[in-house]
C-alpha cells in the first residue's frame, strides 16, 4: 500500500513515519503512544499500519479502510 504508516524505533524513542517520507510525523517516548497516534492517522487516510519491534522487523500490521482481500470474520 502506497500510503502506509510505520511505527519504528528512533534511537531510544519511537517514531511515526509515512512510507517514503523523509521526516517522522511524530516522535514519542513509548511505542504505545506512537501506535495510538498512528492508528488515528491510518483511519483518517484509509491506509495500512505497520508496527515494528526494536530490531526494525515488522511485529504486526493492520488495514484501516479498504482491505485488499475479501476475508470473512
Amino acid at each position: 500500500m502506497q500510503n502506509s504508516i510505520h511505527v519504528t524505533p528512533h534511537g531510544d524513542d519511537w517514531q511515526v513515519k509515512r512510507a517514503g517520507g523523509e521526516r517522522a510525523s511524530a516522535v514519542c517516548n513509548t511505542q504505545a503512544e506512537c501506535i495510538d497516534l498512528a492508528k488515528s492517522m491510518a483511519k483518517k487516510s484509509n491506509s495500512e499500519l505497520y508496527v515494528h519491534n526494536k530490531k526494525g522487523q515488522i511485529r504486526c500490521k493492520n488495514t484501516y479502510g479498504k482491505d485488499p482481500r475479501n476475508i470473512r470474520g
